[in-house]
């Protein structure tokens, strides 16, 4: 059965395009996704993130649980601070990527992807075998709401929001007199704030920031908007750009991972053995030099030879091009400024291989 967040109602009532994303029905457009897209990169968007999970892990051996699942070293993430990881298997691929929020000493938020809520849990309990933790699952206790887009931070202030704090922290705080909590992070490549808030209120908060951010241009976005946004920003996607047979080494998510971190961890010796020894396939990002576009599964081509496959591609309505990401083999060749080709309906397509993020970031927010 398809599930619906408690925002769902009001999705509908604005009109939104509604699709299956998840297992959850999910508003992908409300106008056009060039339009929205445009909105968040020029003034303030609210997007409906619900369906990601929401997992609090507590107790004594919380920090020793989280470093056996997770590359990066929780014991040195402070009070209210944020560190984007990992979720590997024994292989170094990757269950799922997470964010992970220090709330206390002992008290951590785990935020988690909507299609691996399920996959993350079962193989938290499996490693949390012999350690005196608590892993709670909320998910279906509290509402997601982002608010991104160079005017989030004018507009949270208007309503009532402390927005002294930098990129990558939470805090608990008041958004019009609901409680939230209050993280600074975002999935477009622009400033922007996270709000958890409860259920119950969250319709409430939904229409207030609605009301509130007229006056700097907001509209409500849907998933097709929050794709390019991220593509844009070459932010990863799990299940296209990640999975369990991709390591954060291949993902080109070597600088999350620390190379002095003592304990042990699900695939550590394959990881550090890749950042090593180097790997055999890597990510890329690609500029379409014609109107045609690459999407997911697509074969990439360098000399004739199959080398690779598509993993995510649309528009860029920043570039006015066409854009992907691809994982291709690891040679030297295929580098900044090289030309290899897309096969698009039997037709190869030249691309050119670009740096990545595509477009400049602007999330980086330091107080």
């Amino acid at each position: 059965m398809t599930k619906e967040t408690y925002l769902h109602e009001k999705h509908v009532a604005l009109g939104a395009k509604m699709v299956d994303f998840a297992g959850w029905h999910m508003p992908v457009q409300y106008t056009s996704i060039i339009e929205e897209h445009k909105t968040v990169r020029n003034a303030v968007g609210l997007f409906d993130v619900s369906h990601m999970g929401e997992v609090f892990v507590s107790g004594k051996d919380a920090i020793k649980f989280l470093n056996k699942i997770v590359p990066q070293d929780i014991s040195k993430l402070n009070y209210e601070k944020a560190v984007y990881c990992q979720l590997p298997n024994k292989n170094g691929g990757l269950i799922d990527d997470l964010i992970i929020y220090k709330l206390g000493i002992q008290s951590y938020l785990v935020i988690c992807n909507a299609s691996r809520i399920d996959e993350d849990l079962n193989w938290m309990v499996r490693n949390k075998r012999g350690l005196d933790v608590k892993i709670d699952n909320q998910s279906h206790n509290y509402s997601l709401l982002a608010i991104q887009g160079p005017k989030a931070a004018a507009l949270m202030k208007k309503m009532g929001l402390n927005t002294q704090q930098a990129s990558f922290t939470i805090k608990e705080g008041e958004v019009c007199g609901i409680k939230v909590f209050a993280s600074r992070t975002g999935y477009t490549g622009e400033d922007g704030f996270e709000l958890l808030v409860e259920n119950e209120f969250s319709e409430e908060l939904w229409d207030k920031i609605l009301d509130n951010g007229q006056e700097f241009g907001i509209r409500p976005i849907g998933l097709g908007a929050r794709d390019t946004l991220r593509l844009e920003a070459a932010l990863h996607l799990y299940g296209n750009d990640l999975d369990e047979n991709t390591t954060p080494i291949e993902a080109g998510l070597s600088w999350s991972i620390p190379k002095d971190k003592k304990e042990d961890y699900n695939g550590k010796d394959v990881i550090m053995a890749q950042l090593q020894n180097g790997v055999e396939k890597k990510l890329i990002g690609l500029k379409m030099l014609d109107k045609s576009i690459a999407r997911h599964d697509y074969e990439v081509y360098f000399n004739n030879e199959k080398v690779g496959k598509v993993t995510s591609g649309g528009v860029s309505p920043v570039l006015g091009a066409n854009i992907a990401l691809a994982y291709v083999k690891n040679i030297k060749e295929i580098c900044t400024g090289a030309i290899v080709q897309v096969m698009i309906r039997e037709k190869l397509h030249d691309a050119e291989v670009v740096k990545k993020p595509f477009i400049q970031k602007r999330n980086k927010v330091i107080i």
